[in-house]
C-alpha cells in the first residue's frame, strides 16, 4: 500500500486497515517462530506499512486540534 493510497482513505479505513494488518502481523510473527516463513522480509515491510497508517492518523488527529 503506497503512501498516495493511505492519504485517500478515511479516518475509519484507517483504523480498520490499522488493526488488520497488526492481526496478520501477529500471526506472521508466530508462524515465523515456528518454522521459518519463505520471505522473512514481508515481516519488516508489514512493520513499515502499520508505522505509515499510525503515522497518518497521528497527523490526522494533530490537524484536527
Amino acid at each position: 500500500m503506497k503512501q498516495q493510497e493511505i492519504v485517500k482513505l478515511s479516518n475509519e479505513d484507517l483504523k480498520n486497515r490499522l488493526a488488520d494488518f497488526q492481526n496478520q502481523m501477529i500471526n506472521l510473527k508466530l508462524t515465523h517462530k515456528m518454522a521459518p516463513i519463505e520471505n522473512p522480509l514481508r515481516i519488516t515491510s508489514m512493520r513499515k506499512l502499520i508505522a505509515r497508517l499510525n503515522t497518518e492518523l497521528t497527523v490526522r488527529q494533530n490537524k484536527a486540534q
